[in-house]
Parts: structure tokens; C-alpha cells; sequence
């Protein structure tokens, strides 16, 4: 399994960005789907992006595309995700997991702790 450990989250004005972290740690990273969900109270979590092990392939919740970028650095053991445009509807707690090219979260087996985004309008 994978350890993940996600950062920079905070509390950022409508329009404003962030840049999420996700380190990773253990066996088997460089060849992982790596993937955002996020949670905001009272709701399901829900699938916010994904990327490939090799890059080539990346794929958006429709409520963020055109607005936040997923990367991964396979040398830093890290993944990214560059929120840009925020709205007060992005305010959730984010999580980054690994498992297979999938928006179920259910079929995700490594998970961090989360970094909470707050966006005020």
C-alpha cells in the first residue's frame, strides 16, 4: 500500500487558488492511478480528478474542468492539483487516494487524512 499525506489546504476568497499536495510514500507509486475526491459536509464524496501513472491520461469532474489541473511528479513521489477560479461550492475536505483508473472512490485501497479547502464568497 501506499502512505499519502496531503497539504495546502487554508481558506482562500471566491476567484482566488490553491495548490494541493499529496506525498506519497511506500511501494509503488510511479505505477499507481493517482486521483482528488473531496467531501464537503453532509455530502457523498465525490471524485474530483485523476491521472495516470505515466501522465498520458488525465480525467475531470464536470464541476472542475477548465478550473483545476492534476499533475504528478514521479521523482518527487507527489501529486498536485492546481485549483484555480475557486467557488464557494469547492469548500470540502480533499482527498487524494490511489487505485485503479475509476471515479468510484469505493475501488480506491490507499487514502490520506485530507486537507480542507474553504472558499468564502
Amino acid at each position: 500500500q501506499v502512505h499519502l499525506v496531503e497539504s495546502g489546504g487554508g481558506l482562500v476568497q471566491a476567484g482566488g487558488s490553491l495548490r494541493l499536495s499529496c506525498a506519497a510514500s511506500g511501494r509503488g507509486f510511479s505505477n499507481r492511478v493517482m486521483a482528488w475526491f473531496r467531501q464537503a459536509p453532509g455530502l457523498e464524496r465525490e471524485f474530483v480528478a485523476a491521472i495516470t501513472w505515466n501522465s498520458v491520461l488525465t480525467q475531470y469532474a464536470d464541476a472542475v474542468k477548465d478550473r483545476f489541473t492534476i499533475s504528478r511528479d514521479d521523482a518527487k513521489n507527489t501529486v498536485y492539483l492546481q485549483m484555480n477560479s475557486l467557488k464557494p461550492e469547492d469548500t470540502a475536505l480533499y482527498y487524494c487516494a490511489a487505485g485503479p483508473w475509476s471515479r468510484d472512490s469505493d475501488l480506491y485501497d490507499s487514502w490520506g487524512q485530507g486537507t480542507q479547502v474553504t472558499v468564502s464568497s
